[in-house]
């Protein structure tokens, strides 16, 4: 399996977003928060990944931006472990978005360990 994080994977409707905060369930994992939908989308990609960083706790974005790389790289190394993804049974597309909830900047192991067990949740939840 390739662990690339391609253009298509990404979320970037509005109107897909708008509906992930209206309708979608939330889960957390400090410093992590994953908002999902399960949704019709119109790429090949099972599911379409967004991350975001509050300004209020990081005002420059040069902070806001490494922390959304270090979640993007979290999130490209650790999703090959979802079902969704592996399992030709589970043909049901979802959306995602994980959400920077600490006001600290923390390294990128910690990060690491935070998606895979917010992952591993979201796993729990829909088996």
């Amino acid at each position: 399996m390739k662990y690339t994080f391609k253009k298509g994977e990404r979320l970037k409707s509005r109107k897909l977003i708008g509906q992930l905060f209206t309708k979608g369930e939330r889960l957390k994992s400090f410093p992590l928060q994953l908002v999902y939908l399960q949704v019709e989308h119109d790429t090949d990609f099972k599911i379409q990944a967004s991350f975001t960083v509050s300004k209020r706790y990081f005002k420059k974005a040069v902070d806001r931006n490494r922390i959304k790389r270090i979640m993007r790289e979290a999130y490209r190394l650790e999703r090959h472990s979802l079902p969704v993804l592996v399992d030709d049974k589970h043909t049901k597309k979802h959306i995602f978005m994980f959400i920077y909830i600490s006001n600290e900047k923390l390294a990128y192991q910690d990060v690491a360990i935070q998606m895979k067990s917010l992952l591993q949740k979201f796993v729990d939840k829909i088996n």
